[in-house]
C-alpha cells in the first residue's frame, strides 16, 4: 500500500518551497506556466486545490473508471466546485468553469497521449503556449455553451 503524502510534503514537492513560504505564489506561477508541457502546467497549477482534488476525487474516481475519464471528471467536479461558488456569491446559477475545464481536460489528455513538449523554449515562450491554451479552450466552451 502506497504511504500517503501530506499537504505539506505535497506542496513542497510542486513549488520547491513550504506551504505558506513568501515564495510559494511565484514558485507556482513560475512551474506552472513555465512548464514544459500542458500536463505539466497541470501538476503544477494550485498545489493545495490539486491535493485535495486527487485524494479526493480523482483517486477514488480511478478505482472504477479509466484513467481518462477520472481526468476529465475531475476537471468536472473542479469546474463545478467553482461554479457552485459563483453561483452563490451572485445569487444565481452560474456556468461557466465547468464547460471551460473539461475542455481543457481534454487538452490534458491530448497532450500526454501524443506527447507536446515545449520545454526547450524559453519560459516566456513556454508561458504564451500554456496561457493560449488556456485562452483557446475558454473561446471553444463559450462557443460551445453559450
Amino acid at each position: 500500500m502506497k504511504k500517503s503524502i501530506s499537504l505539506s510534503q505535497y506542496v513542497k514537492k510542486r513549488n520547491g518551497v513550504a506551504l505558506g513560504a513568501p515564495e510559494s505564489m511565484s514558485n507556482m506561477l513560475k512551474r506552472s506556466l513555465g512548464a514544459g508541457s500542458f500536463h505539466g502546467f497541470w501538476r503544477n497549477w494550485n498545489p493545495i486545490w490539486g491535493y485535495y482534488l486527487s485524494r479526493n476525487v480523482m483517486k477514488p474516481l480511478c478505482q472504477f473508471t479509466p484513467l481518462w475519464l477520472a481526468t476529465i471528471l475531475t476537471f468536472a467536479v473542479s469546474g463545478a466546485l467553482h461554479d457552485v461558488a459563483v453561483s452563490l456569491l451572485k445569487g444565481q446559477v452560474f456556468l461557466f468553469f465547468t464547460p471551460w475545464f473539461v475542455c481543457m481536460s481534454s487538452v490534458v489528455l491530448l497532450s500526454h497521449k501524443w506527447p507536446l513538449n515545449y520545454a526547450h523554449y524559453s519560459l516566456n515562450t513556454r508561458a504564451l503556449i500554456n496561457g493560449s491554451i488556456i485562452a483557446v479552450c475558454y473561446v471553444i466552451s463559450m462557443a460551445i455553451f453559450k
